[in-house]
């Protein structure tokens, strides 16, 4: 019995990577400084696999950004408007590409799948010339080799990479992407030559595309690819790698038949449909890589049901050709349990990180070989029944609430339009209102003061008072560049879930769970480990203080419950709904709370809303209908002078337009820029929407500072599909990752390039 890990964390177990990173992008270090501490963190990742037994080891799967911008450098697909004159893509090309520069935009960013993790999206067309450009998964594989490990090259598959790409400016969009494929593989093929010289003895293909509905075309490019790779593949073994969910029948067809694929791996812990189809029919000979251990939760594996599994999948495929897998990448989860100083023993028992998983699967494929580890095994069997039984886990009053909400679809009495001129009147805006989504600079004395003042330094006096001076800077800057509805600049928060997810019941937080989300950006999810509760206030305080500053609206900022469930490690123990439910009426309350206190712009911001949507169209309806529910339950209490704001980011909307108008916020505020304004195409194509809404209209993950001419043209090509009455002036997200001297004159240009519109609007009555 053989162990396999998808794939490992980048960022290091105390985030090196992000601090090297962002370093080099400020100056203050340079390429060697980065690579080294790259290369320390590639070799300590090898090392720990290597130690822990495992035989199957990845490499290839870090990056400086992410991998799906690693295949377009490799694959040389770098759009023109960089400069790129050829050869090997070195740093700014790459980091141009995925953060823009002073002259130009970024490319586009989305959600990887359902996760909170993002990858750059490639732009492709017919006159793209590919090229051998990065040769970064030879060189990983050979510094590898040199310190006596044996890995196995892991590259994005040449149709997955397609289907992820997106038709490039100024190409027709009808224009098919697996065209390209002819293209491509030529340079696959030089990338497969160079490792087998190098010595690769096995190679990954990750294509987790094949779990999406595929049409039987692009099943086609699947057998037409590895077709045409066959050659190039000969004397590698080959593992064709799926992650995510169930492998539709017709797909599962399609991949056990592919040319010169030696093993096929599948997430059995979210696509356990997969296993009739594995114990159904299995190629013979094959290798099947059993992804039982969770990639993207931290709950410790239930060996013994595992176990179970793995008897059953041997007795198909045989023990000689089963290896035990992670079911995808750890990138998902956090770097190491031994970490996490503050956590209580109960919980920490109950949970394994990346370092605790390569153990897990070591353990299982050992136990399966004769092996077992009884202490082991029964240390696990008692974690998992301590956590069955812990009462810290249920709440009947909780449980009662969420119960008692069947019934009821929980909308406002009044529509939209009718609350939209009572709030009119009450806030009495301009057309074009001009507003931000929440945060503003994270600066590092501001971090500082949260750092000392949770480590106690500080006392809680000195706090508020530091952290109401930073909110009065913020109020005081917006009302100088003549904002309209103001936020306070969230300085008590490091970050929005953690933040609400600390003040909540059945929530548990790590010191150094740190997880990816895109580039240097990393986030440190709250563990749900029970029911959930609003023991007190949680922003009323700070609310309350930043609107006794000003005359203007100030917003309440709240995270909505979608967002706080898809961005947490979430029990496994009940329905997802269940808990969404329950953070919904926890909201609920602080939403009431915040509106008795005066506050009379609420935004519950549901960024991970469409994340959260099912690979499959088949389960999209169900999770809608309770997602959306469980925003409108947070706000139907309020009064109809109460105007609810909600904000959503950096996923593909257009396919839930629908769902987004029945949530029946009052003004949504949604990433539109660094999209290339995608999301306008559904208001052209006939979509009525009649609430407020701001597309964003420059894109905050890039330095760049847009012009007020640029800012003034995107608002324009809104008004052309949007009613003036309802659009509002904003930037695609949150401030808090860019710095002042970026923030204020792009914030400048945005307010001018409102009133520059106000002022042409006026004069063409």
């Amino acid at each position: 019995m053989a162990s396999h890990i998808v794939g490992y964390p980048r960022m290091g177990p105390k985030r090196e990577l992000k601090f090297a990173l962002e370093s080099f992008w400020d100056g203050k270090s340079s390429a060697e400084d980065l690579k080294k501490v790259a290369a320390d963190l590639r070799s300590s990742i090898w090392k720990q696999m290597s130690g822990a037994g495992i035989k199957y080891i990845p490499s290839n799967t870090f990056s400086y950004y992410d991998q799906v911008l690693d295949t377009t450098a490799l694959l040389g697909a770098v759009p023109p408007r960089y400069g790129w004159a050829g050869g090997e893509i070195g740093f700014d090309t790459y980091f141009s590409m995925a953060r823009g520069n002073a002259s130009v935009p970024a490319m586009e960013m989305t959600k990887w799948f359902d996760t909170n993790y993002h990858f750059i999206v490639p732009e492709l067309g017919p006159e793209v010339k590919f090229s051998y450009a990065s040769h970064k998964a030879v060189d990983e594989y050979k510094e590898a080799k040199a310190l006596g490990v044996d890995t196995v090259p892991v590259l994005v598959g040449p149709v997955s990479y397609l289907l992820l790409s997106k038709p490039a400016k100024g190409v027709d969009k009808t224009f098919s992407l697996l065209s390209l494929l002819d293209k491509i593989l030529p340079i696959y093929k030089e990338v497969i030559s160079d490792l087998k010289a190098a010595g690769a003895s096995w190679i990954q293909f990750d294509e987790p595309t094949l779990v999406l509905d595929l049409d039987s075309q692009k099943l086609k490019a699947f057998s037409d690819a590895y077709a045409g790779l066959e050659s190039a593949l000969s004397g590698l073994n080959v593992l064709v790698e799926t992650y995510f969910a169930d492998v539709p029948a017709e797909a599962y067809k399609t991949l056990s038949s592919l040319k010169g694929v030696t093993a096929y791996g599948f997430d059995l812990v979210r696509g356990t449909k997969t296993l009739d189809l594995i114990k159904g029919d299995f190629p013979k000979g094959k290798y099947l890589f059993a992804g039982l251990v969770d990639g993207r939760n931290i709950w410790a594996n239930d060996l013994a049901a595992s176990v179970s599994t793995l008897e059953e999948l041997a007795a198909v495929v045989g023990k000689d050709k089963l290896v035990v897998s992670t079911s995808c990448s750890l990138l998902h989860t956090a770097v190491d349990l031994v970490n996490e100083t503050k956590l209580d023993n109960e919980i920490k028992s109950w949970l394994a990180f990346a370092a605790q998983k390569i153990v897990e699967v070591n353990a299982l494929a050992k136990a399966l070989a004769g092996e077992k580890d009884e202490a082991f095994f029964a240390a696990n069997a008692g974690a998992h029944a301590s956590r069955k039984s812990s009462p810290r886990v249920t709440n009947e009053a909780v449980q009662k609430a969420a119960a008692a909400l069947k019934g009821s679809d929980h909308r406002r009495a009044t529509n939209v339009s009718a609350r939209l001129d009572a709030q009119q009147k009450k806030l009495n805006l301009p057309i074009l209102p001009t507003t931000t989504i929440g945060s503003f600079p994270q600066t590092v004395e501001l971090r500082r003061v949260r750092r000392e003042y949770k480590a106690n330094k500080i006392s809680e006096e000195e706090y508020v008072k530091a952290i109401k001076e930073e909110i009065s800077k913020v109020v005081k800057l917006q009302e100088e560049l003549d904002i309209d509805v103001l936020v306070h600049g969230e300085p008590e928060r490091n970050d929005m879930v953690e933040y609400f997810g600390e003040q909540l019941s059945g929530f548990a937080f790590t010191v150094n769970g740190w997880v990816q989300s895109y580039g240097s950006r990393c986030v440190k999810p709250p563990i749900i480990y029970g029911d959930v509760s609003r023991p007190k206030a949680m922003t009323v305080f700070w609310s309350t203080a930043a609107q006794s500053m000003t005359a203007r609206p100030m917003k309440g900022m709240l995270t909505g419950p979608v967002t706080i469930l898809n961005w947490s490690f979430v029990r496994v123990d009940q329905p997802r709904f269940e808990t969404c439910y329950q953070i919904a009426l926890a909201i609920k309350d602080e939403v009431e709370d915040l509106e008795k206190a005066g506050i009379n712009v609420i935004q519950i911001d549901e960024a991970a809303l469409r994340e959260g949507l099912p690979l499959r169209k088949s389960e999209h309806a169900f999770y809608l209908d309770w997602s959306v529910h469980s925003f409108r339950i947070t706000n139907c209490g309020v009064q109809d002078t109460t105007q609810i704001h909600t904000h959503m980011c950096y996923s593909n909307f257009n396919d839930i337009i629908q769902s987004i108008i029945d949530m029946d916020a009052d003004v949504i505020t949604i990433e539109n820029s660094r999209s290339d304004e995608k999301l306008l195409s559904v208001f052209r194509e006939g979509v009525k929407y009649g609430a407020g809404i701001g597309p964003g209209v420059y894109d905050i993950h890039s330095p760049r500072i847009p012009s007020t001419e640029e800012i003034a043209d995107r608002i324009n090509k809104m008004l052309a599909v949007l009613e003036t009455n309802i659009l509002w002036v904003n930037p695609d997200c949150g401030l808090k990752t860019r710095k002042y001297a970026e923030v204020n004159p792009a914030l400048k240009n945005m307010v001018a390039a409102a009133k520059l519109l106000r002022t042409q609007l006026a004069s063409t009555k």
